[in-house]
């Protein structure tokens, strides 16, 4: 399973390269494409597991005034 993730800078907040250093720091890598980071699981992962990541995500991109869209999707994309 896969976790993609969209961000959308504001001018207004932190600089893309402090926002990439958090995100990499969670696990993230950064692709090109329809999304800008991606966390890969393995074989499977819970439901509660990708909530709390959720929240993981959230508490390190407070304050940094940018939003964020993740998607978990099991395949091999």
């Amino acid at each position: 399973m896969k976790t993609y993730l969209l961000v959308w800078f504001s001018s207004e907040g932190a600089n893309p390269s402090e926002v990439s250093r958090r995100l990499m720091s969670l696990g993230f890598k950064p692709v090109s494409g329809n999304y800008d980071y991606v966390f890969d699981w393995g074989n499977s992962v819970e439901l509660d597991e990708i909530v709390k990541f959720g929240d993981k995500v959230h508490l390190s991109l407070k304050g940094m005034n940018v939003r964020f869209k993740i998607e978990t999707i099991n395949g091999k994309n």
